[in-house]
This record gives structure tokens, C-alpha cells and sequence, in this order.
């Protein structure tokens, strides 16, 4: 079980300009590919800043900046391939930043992660996400039998019900579930068999 990765969302070969990319045309290719922004690259491909339309808009209201270079925003905040989708979403809030180029092993863009791509993991199928975590979560993972617990999805929205061995399975389970890709809450209803959580507590058999 893994969270999605960005090569998983990314959009592969994104639209990207040189510093000397005038204004005029960083506006052209905004309009042209319906994008908010653009990546600025060196000339081995590296990001070396972002342009965005409202960069567009502060610097020609202030009568500055006629390229790229004088309209980005620098450094480029990137993200690699192998990041967990939850990396680069931290990163994203970290820097207050709406998307990320994403580039290889060398430094050099491949792509670009933005906020609408990591809204496309909420919107999984419930049945893909109960499979998950029936399969994936609590048989593979927890080594648990599906046919003790089930699992309700409705928009996201996970309701755990069941019966597990012992209590201190059931924050693993919930912190697994809740990890699954989609999830937006879990509903904890599940019950033990084994209190092995309360001081002195006795199994059932010894009650």
C-alpha cells in the first residue's frame, strides 16, 4: 500500500519558457495552452523560476518587467518524480505555492504538479477506495479477515464496522485507512474481542 506518486499526477512535458521570453508571448502561451502559469528554465532545462498571471498582472500594472526574467517569481520550488503525493502537498502549503515543475534525477523539467492534479485523488471511485482497504489495508497489511469487518464508503467517506482481536489494533487501523488515497474521514464503529489497552483488563474468556 503506497500513497499515489507525483509521477502518477503530474502533467508530463509541460509548457515552459527562457528568461528572455517576452511578455507578450509568457501571455500568448497562458492563453494558448489554458494554463495560470508557466515555468521559466535555463538552458540545460533546469527551472530556475515561475511566471504566473498574477506576476503578469502585478508587474505590468507597476511598468516593470519586460521578460521572464524581470516577471518571475524565484527561486523555482520543484518536486521530484518518486514524491509521495502527500510530500508534494506539503511542500505546496509550505511555500504557498498553487504548483510545483517536477523534474528528473539531472535537475531538468519534466512536468508539472498543480493543485487541481492532487484534487483528482478525492475524486476515486468509493469502490475503488473499498477495495483498497479491504484488500490492501486490513488483509495484506493487518493480516485481518474481510469477513469480520466492513467497510462503507459514500463520497469518501469511510464507516469502519467489525470486530478486530484486539484494542490496540484499532488506531492502526483507522491511521491506515485514513492514509488511503481519497479518504476525506474515517467512522470509527469497530469493537475487540482483547482489551489490551486498560490497565488490568481481561480478555473475555476471563470475565
Amino acid at each position: 500500500m503506497r500513497h499515489r506518486s507525483v509521477a502518477d499526477l503530474m502533467t508530463p512535458t509541460a509548457v515552459s519558457v527562457q528568461r528572455g521570453t517576452p511578455f507578450k508571448e509568457i501571455a500568448r502561451l497562458l492563453k494558448e495552452f489554458d494554463i495560470s502559469a508557466v515555468p521559466v528554465v535555463d538552458e540545460a532545462e533546469r527551472p530556475v523560476g515561475v511566471v504566473s498571471e498574477a506576476d503578469l498582472l502585478r508587474k505590468r500594472s507597476s511598468g516593470s518587467g519586460t521578460n521572464a526574467a524581470d516577471l518571475m517569481t524565484s527561486p523555482a520550488i520543484t518536486a521530484q518524480t518518486e514524491w509521495s503525493v502527500v510530500r508534494a502537498a506539503r511542500v505546496m502549503r509550505g511555500h504557498q505555492v498553487k504548483r510545483l515543475p517536477v523534474v528528473d534525477s539531472g535537475g531538468r523539467l519534466i512536468g508539472i504538479l498543480s493543485r487541481s492534479d492532487l484534487l483528482q485523488l478525492f475524486l476515486r471511485r468509493d469502490h475503488a477506495i473499498q477495495e483498497e482497504i479491504l484488500e490492501d489495508v486490513l488483509t495484506r497489511t493487518l493480516g485481518l479477515s474481510p469477513s469480520s469487518l466492513t467497510a462503507e464508503v459514500n463520497d469518501g467517506l469511510v464507516t469502519l464496522s467489525g470486530t478486530v482481536g484486539r484494542r490496540s489494533l484499532v488506531p492502526i487501523v483507522l491511521r491506515l485507512c485514513q492514509s488511503v488515497d481519497g479518504v476525506v474521514d474515517v467512522v470509527n464503529r469497530l469493537d475487540y474481542e482483547q482489551d489490551d489497552v486498560s490497565v488490568g483488563a481481561r480478555t473475555p474468556a476471563e470475565r
